[in-house]
């Protein structure tokens, strides 16, 4: 159950925000390598969901709604200087939240940006993308307290699996060169790699003794922020190398510039991707921070002028049920339905395979993650699945980085030690390892005349991309 050898002593608050899948699941981990006292913990939850789980541990719960008109008056009364607020609320502003933490001197880490749920909650299309989050967050960077942004599995995780994967490729390339050191020298060994196109590739086979009915959605993790994700424009960072710009895409007009969102939302938005154990599938391109956030930071310019920058976008294939939900809302035109459910105990079987997907390079591409099964999961922690325990770890791995290095200011997970990150999740993580493959995405179209299709590169989003929209 333990897979910590030696505890971390933490003497400050933690304010867990949020208690819904991931919180519960994050909350034994921290017992385990922290040594804290129950009364240190204190959860803000606006749903009692989660409370016996609580009351197990001996922390305090409050079923509480943090809003835009009371997180000033609420947040002093629970936290001071030197304290944690970990983040892991749907609706809450984590800009918001950010701003409050530095200037509070109060440690910060979230697992995914959010807004105000009451300035959207009748008009979700004014909703800002993860673009725009991204760079109105990075404009607050300065010295002060550590805040870590988006370090979950993925986003989170995967930057680092990223790293480990370029040096793995790197030596089976018989490259000379030292290990990277800053964002210039890891984005020149992705171009001398020939790195063109990054999946955070995804494919959670998980299921549940228990059928799914019409008029619900399942999920092995959090409903709502799927939802939410999913009815969002399709967002990616663009490569230079791309010669065929999609027929919707759109530019932010602000901001790095490295990427572009579609007209159309994730759930509607299939890629052709690779894992080593379910092979070729098609997932989801929905928007996630990393697919931003690791195309910025392999970027390398000349004058100012982008001379190379790879495409990274999410390929993601959820769980059964959770893709004949996806299929349901979709036919609702995005209504969503009555009853929400996550699966944890009546998970059977199934595992979650989660990691990125190097192209381009002439070894092949390569796959680098997680491969952790339910089985596995429910023996390394209590109250979670396959899914869960991934976000879980990197939430661990950050807190902890955080705590160590408590005047950081505003970092992202690409700015932080890989090697030590991972040497915090892997014992959570189940098989982690990479792999080869000779896929690419032309190899059931060798001899096809579709029109959306540039065989002089397999490389190219055109050829990625499912379905090219006239």
């Amino acid at each position: 159950m333990n897979p910590s050898t030696t505890q971390i002593v933490y003497k400050n608050k933690i304010l867990i925000l949020g208690f819904g899948c991931i919180g519960q699941a994050v909350l034994p981990l921290l017992f385990q390598s922290f040594k804290l006292d129950p009364s240190q913990i204190v959860i803000l939850s606006k749903h009692n969901i989660g409370a016996d789980v609580a009351k197990n541990y001996g922390v305090q719960f409050k079923e509480l709604a943090v809003t835009e008109n009371n997180y000033l008056k609420l947040l002093p009364s629970i936290l001071g200087p030197g304290d944690f607020l970990l983040n892991l609320s749907v609706g809450v502003s984590s800009i918001d939240l950010i701003k409050y933490c530095q200037t509070n001197k109060i440690l910060y880490l979230d697992a995914g940006a959010e807004c105000w749920e009451e300035r959207y909650r009748n008009d979700n299309s004014k909703l800002p993308s993860n673009y725009a989050l991204r760079d109105a967050t990075l404009q607050l960077k300065q010295k002060g307290p550590t805040a870590v942004l988006r370090h979950g599995a993925n986003p989170g995780l995967v930057s680092h699996f990223l790293k480990q994967a370029l040096w793995n490729v790197a030596k089976d390339n018989n490259w000379k060169g030292e290990l990277p050191r800053d964002a210039v020298e890891w984005a020149q060994l992705a171009h001398d790699l020939n790195i063109k196109t990054i999946h955070i590739s995804e494919h959670d086979t998980q299921i549940s003794a228990q059928a799914k009915k019409e008029d619900e959605f399942i999920n092995t993790w959090s409903v709502d922020a799927l939802i939410f994700e999913a009815l969002r424009p399709a967002e990616l960072g663009w490569g230079s190398h791309e010669r065929h710009l999609p027929h919707d895409a759109n530019h932010h007009g602000f901001g790095s510039n490295c990427g572009i969102y579609l007209s159309q939302p994730g759930a509607e938005t299939r890629v052709r991707t690779w894992t080593p154990a379910s092979g070729a599938f098609n997932g989801f391109l929905i928007t996630h921070n990393e697919s931003l956030s690791i195309a910025d930071y392999l970027t390398l310019k000349q004058d100012g002028k982008v001379m190379y920058r790879p495409t990274v976008h999410y390929a993601y294939h959820p769980c059964p049920d959770a893709v004949l939900s996806l299929k349901e809302l979709v036919k609702r035109k995005y209504i969503p339905q009555k009853d929400k459910r996550i699966m944890l105990n009546e998970i059977v079987d199934g595992t979650d395979e989660l990691g990125v997907l190097l192209m381009g390079n002439k070894k092949g591409a390569y796959w680098y993650g997680s491969h952790l099964s339910i089985h596995e999961a429910k023996k390394l922690a209590n109250h979670n699945s396959a899914t869960s325990l991934q976000v879980a770890a990197g939430v661990l791995a950050g807190m902890i980085w955080a705590i160590k290095n408590p005047e950081r200011g505003i970092i992202e997970s690409e700015d932080m030690d890989h090697e030590y990150i991972l040497s915090l999740a892997l014992p959570y993580l189940g098989k982690v390892g990479g792999y080869y493959t000779d896929w690419n995405p032309l190899q059931d179209k060798k001899d096809s005349k579709e029109k959306h299709i540039d065989h002089s590169d397999p490389w190219q989003f055109i050829n990625i991309r499912v379905s090219e929209p006239e």
